[in-house]
């Protein structure tokens, strides 16, 4: 299992400068990748492209671009644009975000999520691939011919329903998951998705984890922590049927904390889950955390 890092959102005045300096501290710290989220600051994708020379050989990846406001062929170019200007190093990863953000802030209908992803992949996928798509949907349509250099990026989904977690395998290069703990992807997530990748004649998926981490001697006043940096989490459908899943009472009970032999433990049980990419959300603790993460990669 690879360690790497889910890189905190930016908020001072200079978030471009100061993405630059995380990725060039991961990858002086050796990790194999690092990892942005998409949500109300930079737009990931560009924010890469613009920043990922800072960080030579890591692989980059997204964690998720929402897909309801872009048009499949729009976000392949957009990705495959970064991806030729990142060298070959992105790693796409999407997702549907949830029904409060798709709906109430960009007025779109967010009826049957899992057909949406569906046809969004039927045209997605070609077009990374191949460079281009004829596809005609209940809800998406594209006859697209593309030039952007960039092609053959992996394609990763944000799945924790079971219709989700069949195209993660089936369909797509793996998924890539947040707030979901080892007893889940053992029971739920990893039997899924290797079922559908065996069952379609595709290669073993990836399962990226992103969890938060801490490395402390207060796990209990950690975990507190966690429930109150991450409490949106908590609340949303999506993330909050994984925490039930888990019978964790909300982030804190999913997140990684403890010291350095138990966080070591943590993080091995994910392994043995299924695990294939273990993204680390440093949220507490930060400089003690990261030297012991340093320790797992070198």
């Amino acid at each position: 299992m690879r360690i790497g890092l889910f890189l905190n959102e930016p908020r001072g005045d200079d978030p471009i400068g100061e993405l630059r300096e995380n990725l060039a501290a991961a990858a002086a710290d050796g990790f194999p990748s690092a990892w942005v989220s998409n949500i109300f600051g930079l737009d990931a994708l560009t924010a890469l492209a613009a920043t990922g020379d800072a960080a030579p050989g890591l692989e980059l990846g997204t964690a998720v671009v929402p897909t309801y406001p872009r048009h499949p062929a729009v976000l392949a170019q957009q990705a495959m644009t970064a991806n030729a200007a990142l060298g070959g190093r992105l790693t796409l990863g999407i997702g549907l975000s949830h029904q409060i953000v798709v709906e109430n802030m960009y007025g779109y209908s967010y009826d049957k999520p899992a057909r949406h992803m569906r046809e969004y992949l039927a045209a997605l996928i070609p077009l990374v691939k191949e460079g281009e798509v004829t596809f005609q949907g209940e809800t998406i349509k594209a006859d697209v011919r593309l030039r952007t250099p960039g092609r053959g990026l992996p394609v990763l989904i944000a799945a924790l329903a079971p219709r989700m977690l069949h195209l993660a395998g089936a369909v797509a290069d793996g998924t890539v998951l947040w707030m979901t703990g080892p007893k889940t992807v053992t029971g739920h997530v990893a039997p899924a998705v290797t079922a559908a990748a065996e069952e379609a004649g595709r290669p073993r998926p990836r399962i990226v984890c992103g969890l938060p981490v801490c490395v402390t001697d207060d796990p209990a006043a950690a975990r507190e922590r966690a429930d109150e940096v991450f409490s949106v989490y908590g609340q949303l459908p999506s993330y909050r049927a994984m925490l039930d899943k888990e019978g964790a009472g909300g982030p804190g009970g999913v997140a990684i904390v403890g010291d350095e032999d138990s966080v070591r433990a943590q993080i091995q049980e994910l392994a043995d889950a299924g695990v294939t990419d273990f993204i680390a959300s440093e949220y507490s603790k930060r400089e003690r955390t990261r030297q012991f993460l340093k320790g797992l990669v070198e």
